[in-house]
């Protein structure tokens, strides 16, 4: 089971040590395993957020989402993406950009870093509304029922995840505002950015996010109309839906795994400015995310252990407060890893705890039958 479903994330790790110590020796190969870990530190929230959303999705988008969706997340974020960055900052062609980040590695990466506070506002809003749209959405099972209940109740409130975001969006512009009057008005640009970058994640948000709900509500209609009736049309219909459903749910889970790689290709600008080994080790990372996150599908992880999806939405919030802070203080990716994995490692020792509550409790009345 494990070398089925992590035997191409084993293969892309040999062939990407292998490339890494032929591109610039063994130092390189270092390099490389390093961002790697980097990389499955930072998102393994990711890998737990997918895999509540893959769950709902059949076997052919499934694959899907491990062929094309590999692909976008490898080569689209991890290389492309730094790239089109720069080339859009510094209103230069995608040949010069790349040209840049080969040949004057420290250039680039100064363009990378000066793209970052939009980077940051529009990961951070994007990443936010999804922590705000579960914590304030009423579950039946609640992981720290002291702070979801009151949320829960808030939650009632139309539109009150939107607004809280937008309140939060002002507050960090206005702080950049007020920082660049301090600064004799160097930044007073910045301030513009960081607004209409987070205008666009929250839009983004709002109309993928959106469409994907409208669809698979649609679907579950289908299904229930097709339980009471058998006739053909129905279920032409249905399995129509189920196509748009999936496809929007795909391209959610790509905007979701976007938000979540901008924090690791900002990140390994700490380690390497080399293009070629920051694409080789973050795009090592992202095929076990992928990986895990089919893993946890096929296993049946989250309907076991309960917590854990609340655990990845809590690191979620946590790294949407980190990006937005990051846009004017540098906070160490190690703190922003450990967070998300102690948040899950806590949500799972929660949900055994739970699971052996349950077993005791079923034990009981068997126990006074045979007595």
């Amino acid at each position: 089971m494990i070398l089925k479903t992590f035997g191409w994330s084993f293969a892309v790790t040999a062939l990407g040590l292998t490339a890494a110590v032929f591109y610039d020796g063994w130092t390189a190969l270092g390099v490389v395993a390093i961002l790697a870990i980097l990389e499955i530190s930072l998102s393994f929230d990711n890998a737990v957020v997918n895999a509540g959303i893959l769950k709902k999705m059949n076997a052919f988008w499934q694959k899907i989402f491990l062929t094309v969706g590999v692909l976008i997340a490898v080569f689209g974020m991890r290389l492309v993406f730094p790239v089109v960055i720069v080339a859009v900052s510094a209103r230069m062609g995608p040949v010069e950009a790349v040209d840049l980040a080969l040949n004057n590695k420290d250039r680039y990466q100064q363009l990378v870093t000066d793209a970052h506070p939009s980077i940051a506002a529009f990961g951070g809003m994007f990443l936010l509304m999804i922590f705000l749209d579960f914590i304030f959405e009423d579950r039946d099972i609640k992981w720290l029922g002291w702070l979801e209940r009151p949320l829960a109740k808030l939650g009632k409130i139309d539109m009150l995840s939107v607004c809280i975001a937008l309140i939060v969006l002002l507050a960090t512009a206005f702080t950049f505002a007020t920082h660049a009057h301090q600064h004799g008005g160097t930044h007073v640009d910045k301030a513009e950015t960081v607004l209409i970058s987070g205008v666009a994640g929250l839009v983004t948000y709002l109309v993928v996010g959106g469409l994907s709900s409208f669809f698979e509500n649609r679907l579950d209609e289908e299904e229930e109309e097709e339980e009471e009736t058998e006739r053909t049309g129905k279920q032409q219909s249905a399995v129509l839906l189920a196509g748009r459903a999936a496809f929007f749910m795909f391209l959610y889970l790509e905007v979701l795994d976007a938000s979540f790689s901008f924090d690791g290709v900002i990140g390994a600008f700490a380690i390497t400015n080399d293009i070629v080994l920051m694409a080789l080790g973050l795009g090592t990372g992202a095929m076990y995310v992928r990986s895990l996150t089919v893993y946890l599908v096929r296993q049946g992880t989250l309907d076991d252990y309960v917590y854990l999806e609340h655990g990845a939405h809590y690191a979620i919030g946590a790294l949407a407060v980190i990006l937005m802070v990051t846009i004017q203080y540098q906070i160490n990716e190690i703190i922003t890893g450990l967070l998300g994995v102690v948040l899950i490692t806590w949500s799972f020792i929660s949900s055994v705890r739970r699971n052996r509550a349950l077993a005791a409790e079923e034990e009981r009345p068997l126990e006074r039958v045979s007595s």
